[in-house]
């Protein structure tokens, strides 16, 4: 990796292709998952040291219910023991963790796990993880329409008045900046209803790594070829 790049702000990571990394092994899906878990925790370090001030991963998505109920659990069950490793662990790294998507739809268990991870974190200063959990964009934009749509209704704005900032400020990721840059492993080239409205001038790179086995020299590849682009944001 280069010295004195141009580090981004804001990544978002999709992790994508646990499964196919079990089957190609003859592994149950699970297991893909759990080495997937693992390659989670080693990036997440590797971004905090590399200085990124924003990371957010996509670990569940709002369709992934529709996924067998034994791999559900099995990915719930991850869940939790990650968030309970990152109360202690991610405390020596002053690492911060926010939640995006609905999370009540988790277990009562899994919900206090979350606003305890939510409080211990408040006073944390060092990078801040996103974890995208039950999230979809598209119900996380109809939410920020719908709230907007409410303040309308009660006379407390005028339809004229929404503006695209208003919509940011109500999305889950309201006080932070837009994503620079998106990475999707495992050889599939969409975005799967992940920060459609936050990545409309983000840099994406697409990859045909599968994300358990993802490095960190992977991580500093997209860095260094981020580094490369030249960001416009529709001018010359």
């Amino acid at each position: 990796m280069e010295e004195n790049l141009n580090i981004p702000d804001h990544v978002a990571l999709i992790l994508d292709g646990n499964g196919r990394w079990a089957k190609k092994r003859g592994l149950p899906r699970q297991m893909g998952h759990k080495k997937g878990c693992e390659t989670l925790e080693q990036t997440v370090e590797d971004a905090a040291r590399l200085g990124i001030r924003y990371l957010t991963v996509y670990g569940f998505s709002t369709e992934n219910w529709k996924r067998p109920e034994e791999e559900v659990g099995a990915l719930m069950g991850l869940f939790k023991q990650y968030l309970k490793d990152a109360l202690e662990d991610l405390l020596n790294d002053d690492i911060k963790i926010r939640f995006l998507g609905d999370t009540s739809m988790f277990s009562a268990d899994l919900q206090e796990l979350i606003a305890e991870t939510i409080e211990t974190g408040k006073t944390r200063t060092g990078m801040v993880l996103n974890l995208a959990m039950n999230y979809g964009s598209r119900a996380e934009i109809t939410r920020a329409a719908q709230n907007l749509a409410e303040q309308v209704k009660n006379g407390a704005l005028q339809p004229s008045e929404i503006t695209e900032q208003m919509l940011s400020d109500h999305m889950y990721t309201y006080g932070e900046p837009d994503p620079d840059l998106i990475i999707r492993p495992s050889g599939e080239y969409r975005l799967s209803n992940f920060l459609l409205w936050q990545s409309a001038y983000s840099e994406l790179i697409f990859m045909d790594v599968l994300w358990p086995d993802f490095t960190t020299e992977d991580l500093e590849h997209c860095l260094d070829e981020y580094a490369m682009r030249n960001r416009r944001f529709g001018g010359v």
